[in-house]
């Protein structure tokens, strides 16, 4: 398994990337390093990257950490956690409430795991359990400096954190990738059960904010943090209008391709893909099929008259 690659972003930030034994998973999954105080981690990445994460974390001299950030509990945000909170005993462990009793009894998250995501789940690994003494309700976070902000939408139990101007957006914000053109490579990750409602509603809590640097989990840190937010409403809302419009043009064994084939021609914002390489794409294009499943089952459960339009 490769190294990890390890870039500092700020003086206290650091960025360790991640790469699971799958084609085309290079630079794609991000664990933050800040060195504080507190010094902490957003996310773990999988299990099968834990000794990658730990070596990484011994290369840096980081011998202690206060705690465990968790945006979501989804194997490749917090498949390691078992592993790494071993390494750091003294770390306390922060997910949203929904995420604690899977973190303590992962039994039934990696069975669902294994259902939903077959392979890829398997080569993450899976999860192995923490003591429940040491998890932490991430809305009773009361650390200065600070702040745990639920933001459902990608998964219910979805939280993203600022730290000083930065936001830690895990998936709240989409996927963000730079890559070989100026403007880098933007998509939604709404995989299904997804409510447009619950996710909009969760970027302008995030956009009120007005952080100034934004952190994705896939991936990289970027600048003008409100209009990257303020640009993937724009995304979610178009491709209600575009995948709307698919569902009553077409038949529906044609919806995901034909939805996927019109995005990758309408929406600017996937432009870039089209600079990848070959297996990047291919992860891109399950990814973005997944992320078309959850519009297809909103609009199919939504009503004309109730969808949101703005």
């Amino acid at each position: 398994m490769p190294f990890p690659t390890i870039r500092q972003l700020d003086k206290k930030l650091y960025l360790i990337s991640l790469s699971p034994p799958l084609p085309g998973f290079d630079q794609f999954i991000g664990v933050w390093l800040h060195t504080g105080p507190p010094a902490l981690l957003v996310d773990v990445g999988p299990s099968a990257t834990s000794d990658a994460l730990l070596g990484a974390l011994a290369d840096l001299g980081i011998r202690h950490l206060d705690y465990l950030l968790l945006t979501h509990i989804h194997l490749d945000h917090a498949g390691g956690i078992g592993e790494i909170a071993a390494a750091f005993p003294q770390a306390a462990i922060v997910a949203h409430a929904q995420g604690l009793p899977h973190l303590a009894q992962p039994d039934r998250l990696w069975q669902s795991s294994l259902k939903s995501l077959g392979r890829t789940a398997e080569a993450y690994g899976a999860m192995r359990a923490v003591a429940p003494h040491r998890l932490v309700d991430a809305t009773a976070l009361d650390v200065t400096g600070i702040q745990a902000i639920p933001t459902p939408g990608h998964a219910p139990h979805h939280v993203s954190y600022t730290i000083g101007d930065t936001l830690f957006a895990g998936e709240a914000g989409g996927v963000c990738l730079a890559g070989k053109r100026p403007e880098p490579y933007m998509r939604p990750a709404t995989p299904p059960r997804f409510l447009l409602e619950v996710t909009l509603e969760s970027l302008d809590r995030l956009i009120i904010r007005r952080p100034q640097k934004i952190v994705y989990s896939h991936f990289g840190l970027f600048s003008e943090a409100k209009t990257r937010l303020q640009m993937h409403r724009c995304q979610l809302l178009l491709w209600q209008r575009i995948i709307g419009k698919v569902l009553v043009d077409a038949a529906p064994d044609e919806w995901l391709q034909v939805s996927l084939d019109r995005l990758l021609q309408d929406d600017s914002h996937l432009v870039a893909i089209n600079t990848m390489d070959a297996q990047a794409r291919a992860r891109e294009e399950g990814f973005l099929r997944n992320s078309i499943r959850g519009f297809i089952g909103y609009l199919q459960e939504t009503p004309v008259n109730t969808a949101t339009t703005g």
